[in-house]
């Protein structure tokens, strides 16, 4: 009878695990991209390549231009002490669709007609005083928890994994990001 249990268990979070990323996480209705831009620190993230060598005080900056696409620049401590930055561009994913789907680039500009340069940048939860915010992306391969200051408490951010999980991202890759 133990097996049987074990088995139905192991089907049932298989079916729930499968149902969660057959659908795209749910995105915030609307940003006021004016309020959004500033600076951000970076409180946890999934690992990835393009940071790897960030080893602490990861930030990104968001300052709109006129064009309406954002300029984007992220920078981070690396091992010898240095800073890291690269400068990209933002727009939004698609003109008629929400302004919280947005897509991001840091290759250069004469490869933009490349959709493969262009990444997803999906604001899934937001603090209404602009505080916080959690950003990932529809394959549920990245994951982002930003603020305004370098930490956070620790019931917002509970708050903030709790959302990621229930739209289905594994929360348990999340790792902190030390800022000094």
């Amino acid at each position: 009878m133990p097996r049987i249990l074990v088995g139905f268990v192991i089907v049932v979070a298989f079916i729930a695990i499968v149902r969660s990323q057959g659908t795209e996480p749910q995105v915030v209705p609307s940003v006021d991209l004016k309020r959004y831009q500033g600076k951000w620190y970076e409180i946890a993230r999934f690992p990835n390549r393009f940071q790897d060598q960030c080893i602490g005080n990861v930030a990104a900056s968001y300052t709109l231009r006129k064009d309406g696409r954002i300029t984007v620049v992220n920078e981070c401590k690396l091992k010898d002490g240095s800073t890291d930055r690269a400068e990209g561009i933002a727009r939004l994913a698609d003109p008629d669709g929400p302004n919280s789907k947005l897509k991001v680039r840091f290759a250069p500009g004469f490869l933009s007609f490349l959709p493969f340069v262009w990444g997803d940048y999906w604001i899934l939860d937001l603090a209404a005083d602009y505080s916080y915010v959690l950003v990932g992306d529809p394959g549920r391969k990245y994951l982002w928890i930003l603020a305004r200051s370098p930490q956070i408490p620790e019931n917002t951010y509970r708050h903030l994994v709790d959302k990621a999980r229930g739209q289905g991202f594994a929360v348990e890759r999340l790792v902190k990001t030390k800022q000094e």
